[in-house]
């Protein structure tokens, strides 16, 4: 409520503008006569006008017959139904004869938004002003607007102030100004559209200019534009404005943006409407979903590939000439998400810190239109391998302890808390836990060589209720197996390459067991793989029977880092039910693997199909495998992100 003190003004006039559902309040007792111990009030049938003394409200007939004790405290409030036609239509007296107005002007102004968010904007909401999550949670909706809609221009959409297309706009969260009243404001006052300084360079707002003439769309809030003085039309009148979102939420941002209109006058200023808006999470998709995906250029390993892609009847697009950088290549340079709102949603590529040239990389044309780009890069922090999105992982939706998680878990990894050693830098860690939809778990796997999650742990769909299984490398398993196949009379089964790929002496499952110093260094790795599985079993509700343990082997580098010894299977690629497995190249028996035998009797009975891939010469030799030379572009979640509760 506002209110308009009247004292020192009884004797003159006032210009007051009275907002529909906005009570215009006056002190009748510091402006009633010094001997005053009374008073009445005559107004106009149009008018509503109400007594309130010690909180106790009485309505005022229209005609002034009833006196009201004149005590501290006593105020009038003025209020209209319906809107103004013309300035000064209705009149306010009070018993004093002195007319309290002289332009009283009733206006109704309603600023809104998509609040119910149900892809329509709706009038005068009454929880506009709030953002709340959950299924029955209020407040509109933004898109961060960072796709490139013309392929003419160079920079992001949100990067710049004008609109090329349809498309853009489409992009755009829809806002509009309602107005109602006489044909003009009284003199000297002004509808404005404001934005706080905080919010300057998170939130931008488009108005069409000319619709009759050609619809040309002019930038009027965001960056260096802080108001906006809006044209009163008069009568009823719907302006309509487009907000773009410039920012995702990160550590010195919770997402949160407002938009105000205010009437300014020269004899007091009234604040009308707050919208707030929440800008869109960065959400990851996780590996349950199947669509188009990504990967490097080599021939081998395309051809494999490729035959993966047919059996699961997906597209692929492949970049050729985007060579091998030594280092891990595609999955670990990008991650797919995506961003959604009511009114549109399109996918966003997450760039890692670790820049290996995506930046000249052609997102457009590997990725198609309506593609968005989003990166965070440390100012002062060293960028390590730790930093890439190998090193990131999403689980399917879980439900732990009662509290769901219907979007997944982010997995990320690090060293110990209490470690010297790497972690992932502090701007990308800060960005996941900010998003707040999928909760990040973070994870050790500083003991690996390169470091990444995707060394140790994956998912797999399956039906059922818990609907997916967590698959785990394990050396136990591969020492159990090769034990198994040693009683068996198996023991000088050879393997055909090792960690190299380019061994020439034979290695055999007994000198794999009497490898004192490789059995001891399994142990170790063991030791740090259970660590992450205790963890996983926590935060995401697991028992052992929803993990799989697949066969690997490791060794320990010069600097005490641990590196797969053949192809890390659980580093594949999934495809739905269809799983794209590095190639173990284990011991033959009877003419088959044993690594790929025993990975097939685990995986095919839940109905998944697996297609075993060499990747040794592409990948595996300079730390990497199938997972790092592919990526993914999933189906989004059909689950509402703002439906969630974090």
């Amino acid at each position: 409520m506002l209110c308009l003190s009247l004292e020192g003004l009884c004797s003159c006039r006032i210009e007051a503008v009275c907002v529909l559902g906005t009570p215009l309040c006056t002190d009748v007792y510091g402006a009633a006569p010094a001997d005053a111990v009374s008073f009445s009030v005559k107004h106009t049938d149009g008018v509503r006008v109400e007594v309130v003394t010690n909180d106790q409200t009485e309505v005022i007939p229209a005609n002034g017959a009833k006196r009201w004790p004149l005590d501290k405290g006593t105020t009038l409030r003025l209020s209209m139904s319906k809107a103004s036609t013309e300035v000064n239509d209705n009149k306010v007296k009070e018993g004093w004869g002195h007319d309290l107005t002289g332009s009283l002007a009733f206006l109704g102004i309603s600023l809104d938004v998509d609040a119910d968010r149900d892809g329509v904007v709706e009038k005068n909401n009454p929880r506009k002003a709030t953002w709340t999550w959950g299924p029955d949670g209020q407040g509109a909706i933004l898109l961060v607007n960072c796709d490139k809609d013309n392929p003419l221009i160079s920079m992001l959409d949100c990067e710049d102030e004008r609109v090329f297309s349809k498309e853009d706009l489409l992009d755009m969260a829809p806002m509009v100004l309602r107005t109602e009243g006489p044909q003009r404001l009284p003199p000297g006052y002004e509808m404005v559209l404001y934005i706080p300084v905080s919010d300057s360079d998170k939130v931008g707002v488009f108005y069409v200019q000319n619709p009759f003439f050609g619809h040309r769309y002019i930038h009027v809030l965001g960056r260096r534009k802080l108001y906006h003085s809006v044209k009163y039309t008069g009568g009823s009148a719907e302006l309509e404005f487009f907000v773009e979102g410039l920012r995702f939420p990160d550590e010195s941002f919770n997402g949160l943006v407002s938009i105000s209109v205010s009437l300014l006058g020269s004899y007091r200023d009234i604040q009308l409407h707050s919208r707030v808006n929440r800008l869109h999470p960065w959400v990851a998709q996780c590996s349950n979903a199947r669509e188009p995906f990504v990967l490097i250029d080599n021939y081998l390993f395309l051809k494999e590939v490729k035959n993966l892609v047919s059996k699961a009847s997906c597209d692929m697009k492949v970049c050729f000439g985007y060579m091998n950088r030594g280092d891990r290549w595609m999955q670990d340079e990008i991650e797919f998400g995506y961003i959604h709102a009511p009114h549109k949603g399109f996918p966003v590529v997450l760039d890692s810190p670790r820049d290996g040239g995506l930046k000249e990389f052609p997102i457009k044309e590997l990725l198609g239109p309506d593609f968005g780009y989003v990166t965070r890069e440390p100012l002062f922090e060293v960028v390590t391998s730790l930093d890439s999105f190998g090193n990131l992982e999403v689980s399917p939706p879980v439900t732990v302890n009662g509290k769901e998680y219907p979007l997944g878990r982010i997995l990320i990894g690090s060293s110990f808390p209490t470690s010297a050693g790497r972690r992932m830098t502090k701007v990308v860690r800060d960005f996941l836990y900010a998003q707040r939809v999928q909760a990040p778990i973070e994870l050790y796997s500083d003991w690996l060589t390169v470091g990444h999650v995707d060394e140790f742990v994956t998912f797999v769909p399956i039906p059922g209720k818990k609907q997916f299984r967590m698959l785990m490398a394990s050396t136990s398993a591969c020492y159990k197996l090769f034990q198994e196949k040693q009683r068996e009379g198996h023991g000088e089964a050879t393997m055909f390459k090792g960690y190299s790929g380019t061994d020439t002496k034979r290695v055999t499952i007994n000198k794999v067991l009497s490898n004192e110093v490789m059995m001891e260094e399994s142990h170790y790795v063991q030791r740090c793989i259970d660590w992450n599985r205790d963890i996983l079993k926590k935060e995401l509700g697991l028992k052992e029977k929803d993990i799989i343990d697949l066969p690997a082997l490791f060794k320990i580098d010069r600097n005490g880092k641990a590196m797969a010894y053949f192809p890390n299977m659980v580093n594949m690629i999934v495809l739905s039910r269809d799983l794209g497995v590095p190639k173990p190249f284990g011991p033959i028996i009877e003419g088959e693997c044993c690594l790929e035998e025993h990975v097939r009797s685990l995986l095919e009975p839940l109905g998944l199909r697996c297609s075993f891939i060499d990747d040794i010469s592409s990948y595996h030799k300079m730390l990497g495998e199938v997972h790092c030379g592919t990526n993914v572009h999933r189906q989004p979640f059909s689950y509402k992100w703002w439906n969630v509760i974090p």
